[in-house]
């Protein structure tokens, strides 16, 4: 099957981007990597009367530290995310993730900001910017607006992303001494979708747990953190006893629905798995 017919141009700032988006309003898309678009273009299941290609967007692009944070640009590629030093000191839960995400052609294509915007559920990136408590920046005609990623993701595909508004990039604090981030997942094959992934970030003072992101993707309509865990695990050192009991809470902090290969009570088991796997290797790195 072939795209429809529409309408193409590549603006060069943000500016003009904003405008378009104005004027054409919801007959307008923006192309970033295009790893979504264009498979949706072809199936028909995006009929848009114009494409704004954003990337000429040279203010889009890059990573770098700023102000005091490590500042990820909206086309920064997947694979610049994955080889970047800066990524590697100050975010490693990132580095981490990179390799999960598809295979490295696409990587080396599909962007961080598009991953973000297009918000699946069992996608990376939007469960690790939960854990790392970034701050997306989106700009619109009005300016600039500021939203942490924890308030982003409203439901399956879903953000607080307004139709007239770009995602400018992503702001995540750097890693502070003596916190740890972890990222592990499990898919079927590698470069699947995953069955469950964990994001988590905690420091461990005195031997014991403080300040604990712990995030799932691919059991939720979005990234789903797990307060309750969280919460209880603070102060607890990482022994066995904790461990197991974190996994029984567990069972009252996530419902996730069936896939067409796995039951709920496959995933769930998956996913104390996993978390026990990430709770002591952030005890080992912290």
């Amino acid at each position: 099957m072939k795209a429809p017919s529409f309408d193409y141009i590549r603006p060069g700032s943000v500016d003009e981007v904003l405008e378009l988006l104005a004027t054409h309003g919801d007959d307008a898309r923006i192309l970033a990597g295009g790893q979504t678009l264009m498979a949706t273009l072809n199936m028909r299941l995006s009929e848009p009367e114009l494409l704004i290609d954003i990337n000429a967007i040279e203010s889009l692009k890059g990573i770098e530290l700023r102000q005091g944070a490590l500042w990820i640009g909206a086309m920064a590629r997947h694979s610049h995310v994955e080889d970047s030093p800066l990524v590697a000191e100050h975010a490693p839960m990132l580095a981490q993730a990179a390799p999960h995400v598809a295979h490295r052609a696409i990587r080396n294509q599909g962007t961080f900001g598009g991953s973000i915007a297009f918000a699946d559920p069992a996608a990376e990136w939007p469960a690790c910017i939960v854990a790392l408590d970034a701050v997306l920046h989106l700009a619109g005609r009005q300016g600039v607006r500021k939203v942490p990623a924890v308030e982003f993701f409203l439901d399956l595909y879903t953000t607080e992303l307004a139709a007239d508004e770009v995602l400018l990039g992503c702001e995540i604090p750097i890693l502070a001494p003596g916190r740890a981030q972890v990222f592990q997942e499990l898919a079927r094959r590698h470069g699947d979708y995953a069955i469950v992934g964990v994001a988590a970030a905690a420091n461990l003072r005195g031997g014991v747990f403080h300040d604990m992101r712990l995030v799932f993707l691919g059991m939720d309509n979005t990234p789903a953190r797990a307060l309750d865990v969280e919460q209880w695990l603070e102060g607890k050192a990482p022994d066995e006893q904790a461990l197991a009991q974190a996994r029984q809470l567990l069972d009252d902090v996530l419902q996730p629905s069936a896939d067409l290969y796995n039951s709920t009570a496959t995933k769930m088991h998956l996913a104390g798995v996993l978390m026990g796997r990430v709770l002591r290797k952030l005890a080992e790195t912290a």
